[in-house]
């Protein structure tokens, strides 16, 4: 494991969220929501194995999967899609490729200090994220 995650983050920004939510064939009135969402994110890793929880007061989502292992993800609740998904590290980021209705998907995570960086990507749209470790 190239860098410790492990923890609790507040959000801080956003950029260009509404655009990616676009790419994801998201309804504007379910894009002007979750743009004013302040969700926390949390990072639980025990070896291969991580739970990513993503907390707001609109919808929870938890992804747990095993790094460098394809999985079915279930995106329903999120945008209607499922994809295959398979996370890994590259150097001291955290990488996920999301294959399936949506060309280019994914995300990638990487830590500055105590600044947690998390750039989405959908089709040719990119959004990045910025949170503060807490605990």
């Amino acid at each position: 494991m190239p860098v410790e995650l492990n923890g609790l983050y507040d959000f801080i920004s956003h950029e260009n969220l509404d655009a990616y939510l676009k790419a994801l064939d998201i309804n504007v009135a379910l894009r002007k929501i979750i743009c004013l969402l302040k969700p926390q994110r949390e990072f639980i890793q025990d070896g291969n194995h991580m739970i990513i929880k993503t907390v707001s007061t609109f919808k929870n989502y938890t992804m747990d999967f095993q790094l460098g292992v394809e999985f079915e993800e279930d995106l329903e609740a999120i945008d209607g899609h499922k994809c295959q998904t398979t996370v890994t590290w590259e150097g001291d980021v955290l990488v996920c490729v999301q294959k399936g209705e949506i060309r280019n998907r994914g995300w990638k995570h990487w830590l500055e200090g105590d600044l947690l960086y998390m750039e989405l990507t959908a089709e040719d749209v990119v959004s990045r994220q910025i949170y503060r470790k807490v605990k």
